[in-house]
């Protein structure tokens, strides 16, 4: 019964032999519970999802087994591509809104492990065994259902991972052969893609712990020449933290006026440029005010990949600061864009 927490990977940096792989996909990890008529979608920390994906509840009554668990990823893919935001819109009060947008960009559902099917809970079975009893049950299953590929080949994992960017997902999940799954731990491998930009360290928000940097915020320049908010480099120890305070200091801008991004808390800015602060449901009512620093200072950056070529999609990883480098010379164009993968090429796999 619901809820119940996902198993969960850590990051490793090559991709372990031995496993089963799969794609890491870029969604709203769920687990979904189907008993009959009765359909309840899991978040990843046990939250239904159930209301905001009603085309999904229809197509589980209609494609999973009767009675199962299913753990696996809403995603909605636009032209052959993952598209995150998409999905980040379906996350609305408005019921009317959600429907709107289930018929607009339909979600999908791709299912990788199965937690119980009928009376049998499988949460203390191998994953080899859990997945053929997958394979079974969802052999010839149709969208917006899909079951994620999966290999025992490690060849055809690393073209997995090369290949697959190119449809928005971002890496490969190994899995070893005979875990049990065990909720909330960090059982399973995950391997990224990391790749470096230069960017304008623009301004900083305080640490909710007292009055040291939470978080740098990040810019590139696009090819008018506007600075475009494009993400945060927030993980750092806590006397780095303080340290930060200090180094920046010279930098700080007592007026946020004449500063590239100035109208950040004007809502309709946000909809002609990159500003921090946007407005979000994600955030409500979090403190999102943040010191500006005049964009002088330039950083190198990790990343895994970006979000509609437009932000980083998760946390940026603070590298070094890169004094030989211009902040006009930090734009878009440095930015590595992966060759394009028909997204039908992996879920018809």
């Amino acid at each position: 019964m619901p809820p119940v927490l996902p198993m969960l990977a850590k990051s490793v940096a090559t991709i372990p032999s031995g496993m089963q792989y799969e794609a890491k996909w870029d969604g709203f990890r769920a687990i979904v519970f189907r008993d009959g008529d009765e359909v309840e979608l899991g978040s990843r920390t046990g939250k239904p999802l159930t209301r905001y994906f009603p085309e999904l509840v229809t197509a589980v009554r209609e494609r999973l087994p009767e009675r199962s668990v299913v753990d696996g990823e809403i995603v909605i893919a636009r032209e052959g591509h993952l598209d995150f935001d998409a999905l980040t819109e379906r996350i609305h009060p408005a019921d009317s809104r959600v429907r709107m947008l289930a018929e607009r960009t339909p979600a999908s559902f791709v299912a990788f492990d199965l937690l119980a099917l009928g009376d049998e809970s499988l949460m203390d079975t191998p994953l080899t065994e859990r997945r053929e009893l997958l394979d079974r049950e969802l052999s010839g299953v149709t969208a917006p259902v899909h079951l994620a590929p999966a290999t025992t080949d490690i060849e055809v994992a690393r073209s997995w991972f090369e290949q697959y960017e190119g449809a928005g997902l971002d890496g490969v999940i190994a899995k070893p052969l005979t875990v049990r799954y065990r909720p909330d731990e960090r059982a399973m491998f995950k391997i990224k893609h990391e790749r470096t930009a230069d960017v304008v360290v623009a301004g900083y928000r305080l640490h909710k712990s007292g009055p040291v940097v939470g978080s740098l915020l990040l810019g590139l320049y696009d090819d008018r020449g506007t600075l475009q908010h494009v993400g945060v480099s927030a993980a750092f120890p806590m006397k780095r933290r303080a340290e930060l305070v200090e180094e920046l200091e010279p930098l700080r801008m007592d007026d946020v006026r004449g500063h590239p991004w100035a109208a950040w808390s004007e809502e309709a800015a946000h909809e002609k440029a990159r500003l921090p602060g946007a407005p979000s449901r994600w955030s409500g009512r979090k403190d999102l005010s943040w010191v500006p620093l005049r964009p002088e200072r330039v950083a190198e950056v990790a990343y895994d990949h970006m979000e509609n070529g437009q932000r980083f999609r998760h946390t940026a990883r603070f590298r070094r600061w890169r004094p030989d480098r211009t902040p006009e010379s930090c734009t878009y164009a440095q930015l590595q864009e992966p060759v394009r993968y028909d997204l039908a090429e992996i879920l018809g796999a």
